[in-house]
């Protein structure tokens, strides 16, 4: 008997101050695997087209590649390394003919229906996995604050008002090629949470206001007020936000595992 498990999910996205849209973010249900769930976050950047292109790219290569994925045969960390290398050469080709210089940011991350979970990220879009509002781990940036941080220069508090906290070290549609971390959940337990979220969330929030906010709320909740606490923070000056969040509820041990997931959407 496997203990049973329950998704909730929701996604947010808002333009923020800018001109154009440019965020990208998707949560995916499999279509032939109940339990297996993929969510995505992409920040494009590269002016009005050139963002979107990128950011667009990564969502297609992500549905293309979840649609093909077998969760009891394949290899769910070597599908997201594949998820940022292929969204990485086309959008570089997509460069070369459009004479555009376009770039993206990724967070992913990937549920299993035997509960173990899988993430990846190149850039500063960030995930986040909470047990309550307890951070359990979370991505670090590929950015160049965040390399004074890891030195021990800089605090996590300071990185986020550091003037230079906008220059990435490695993302995607770049001439070298991203770096690429993953990481591994062994099992995912009742109460966590996953946020994958872009610069225009996290930058607005403490971890510890995350953990409280997102152990508070319900994930639809959680989704609308980040959105509208980060709106406020930013004080006319906020850029584009994307987020994604999914909550783990425990069942009744039952001889498969279950997942319901229901989304909502902040304009």
């Amino acid at each position: 008997m496997a203990m049973g498990f329950r998704i909730t999910a929701s996604t947010g996205i808002h333009k923020g101050d800018r001109e154009y849209q440019q965020d990208q973010v998707v949560l995916l249900s499999h279509a032939r695997v109940t339990g297996c769930v993929l969510g995505v976050v992409a920040d494009g950047m590269g002016g009005r087209s050139g963002g979107r292109k990128a950011s667009d790219q990564v969502m297609m290569t992500a549905r293309q590649l979840f649609e093909r994925y077998d969760p009891l045969t394949d290899d769910p960390a070597l599908m997201l390394k594949q998820l940022v290398e292929e969204a990485h050469l086309v959008i570089k080709l997509t460069a070369i003919s459009s004479e555009e210089e376009p770039h993206s940011t990724v967070a992913a991350f990937l549920i299993n229906p035997s509960g173990d979970c899988h993430w990846v990220h190149a850039g500063d879009s960030r995930i986040y996995h909470y047990n309550k509002a307890e951070l359990r781990r979370r991505t670090l940036d590929h950015s160049y604050v965040q390399t004074l941080v890891n030195r021990g220069e800089i605090t996590a508090e300071e990185a986020n008002n550091h003037p230079d906290s906008n220059i990435l070290l490695g993302c995607l549609g770049t001439e070298a090629d991203p770096t690429i971390d993953t990481y591994r959940i062994t099992q995912l337990q009742p109460g966590d949470t996953l946020i994958a979220c872009s610069d225009g969330v996290w930058h607005y929030f403490t971890d510890a206001e995350l953990g409280s906010i997102l152990d508070a709320m319900s994930p639809r909740e959680a989704t609308e007020f980040l959105i509208e606490k980060a709106r406020r923070r930013a004080h006319g000056g906020g850029d584009n936000l994307s987020l994604a969040i999914v909550h783990i509820e425990g069942l009744q041990p039952t001889p498969a595992v279950l997942t319901s997931v229901s989304r909502a959407t902040s304009a």
